[in-house]
């Protein structure tokens, strides 16, 4: 069992910081990664051409080994979830009259690219929205996204929760349903990949992109992707020097190669050996794997369990326990109580959390503890009373 890991991070001790869907904090460890990488540049006659392709094969193995991938092949590396989304939509085939399905309030890096090629070959985007009763939220949802699939879907792009409130997504039955009509489906895991297990081999998505700086704990500006078979043989977005057969040989780079190196590295993102940036997001898929997403989902439910009850008989909303993740949770106010109101209550308590619709929404991770949770609540009865 985990215990409060707020020791190996730099957060103030007065601060109580439930927001890591918004941005997690950098641990020590992957602060010295950064300064380290950062410093490596002060002599660049010591980084040398292997330098460029090791680090990224380290970091893709990691990734691979938290999502349960059989191969760092099938990862690529990205500036951000945008980038991998306009690779699936830009190698997905588009016919005049198919539909995209989505849902209400997506994250917006995995709706805008799905609207314009909707514009562009006159597709239908299908935004399925959740029942209008709060009482088995999950459930109804799930099964309108279930009814929406059809043999005219060319993708079903979902997140593995939502983003505004943790609700959960029956993300294996609605992969079976897509491929039994043949639609790609792509998931955005950025708000539950090292928090929330996952196995790609059991889910099957075609395509999973996630951000590194929420809860794989790295920094901004990086992101993973792995990609099925579908997308074994697709065209990138750019065509980087570093993606070709025989690029580790500088000397021999005036030699054109028209072959990518095998795998999902024709998908990698020009610029991909970034000296900074790199370091760090090793440092922290390491720090995950040794906590485990199982760990972290479990340290987080028993930070919020207890307060369930009390936090329900203020008249506040909250998914079951079932339907949504224990890492992030969406609040709901009750009648004649302004979320901003609260927001506000909560800053001036050095309780940073998130306004995400109509939602408080609270995301715990290894560096809170109780006292956490205690000035929340309280924060709450206080804004209530």
């Amino acid at each position: 069992m985990l215990s409060c890991q707020a020791d190996a991070f730099s957060l103030p001790s007065d601060l109580h910081y439930l927001n890591c869907a918004y941005m997690s904090p950098l641990s020590k460890k992957v602060e010295e990664a950064g300064i380290k990488g950062v410093q490596s540049k002060r002599n660049p006659s010591l980084i040398a051409p292997e330098d460029f392709f090791e680090t990224p094969l380290a970091v893709k193995q990691l990734f691979a080994d938290l999502i349960g991938s059989s191969s760092p092949d099938q990862i690529s590396l990205l500036p951000s979830v945008s980038y991998g989304v306009a690779i699936a939509a830009n190698n997905l085939e588009a016919k005049r009259g198919q539909n995209v399905v989505l849902l209400h309030e997506q994250f917006p890096s995995n709706l805008y690219t799905w609207r314009r090629l909707a514009d562009e070959q006159n597709l239908e985007l299908r935004t399925i929205l959740p029942p209008y009763t709060r009482v088995e939220r999950s459930r109804g949802w799930n099964e309108s996204i279930l009814e929406a699939i059809d043999s005219d879907t060319l993708a079903v792009a979902l997140p593995i929760v939502h983003w505004t409130d943790g609700t959960l997504f029956d993300l294996e039955s609605i992969g079976s349903r897509a491929r039994d009509f043949g639609a790609a489906l792509v998931i955005d895991g950025t708000q539950s990949i090292g928090a929330l297990p996952f196995d790609v081999a059991r889910i099957k998505p075609d395509a999973l992109i996630v951000a590194s700086y929420k809860w794989l704990l790295g920094p901004y500006s990086c992101g993973l992707a792995w990609w099925g078979d579908r997308f074994a043989h697709g065209t990138p977005l750019e065509e980087s020097w570093l993606n070709r057969l025989g690029s580790e040989d500088f000397a021999s780079l005036v030699e054109f190669e028209p072959q990518y190196h095998k795998g999902s590295v024709r998908y990698d993102v020009g610029e991909k050996s970034n000296f900074a940036l790199l370091p760090m997001l090793e440092a922290a898929l390491e720090q995950v794997l040794e906590w485990t997403p199982e760990g972290i989902q479990e340290y987080d439910r028993k930070l919020l369990s207890p307060w369930t009850d009390t936090i329900r008989d203020l008249g506040f909303q909250l998914e079951d326990e079932a339907d949504r993740g224990s890492h992030l949770v969406g609040i709901r106010m009750p009648p004649g109580l302004e979320v901003a109101t609260i927001s506000e209550v909560m800053r001036a308590k050095k309780i940073f959390v998130s306004v995400r619709g109509d939602a408080i929404r609270i995301s715990p991770n290894v560096y809170n503890d109780m006292n956490d949770m205690v000035a929340f609540v309280d924060a709450l009865k206080g804004a209530v009373h």
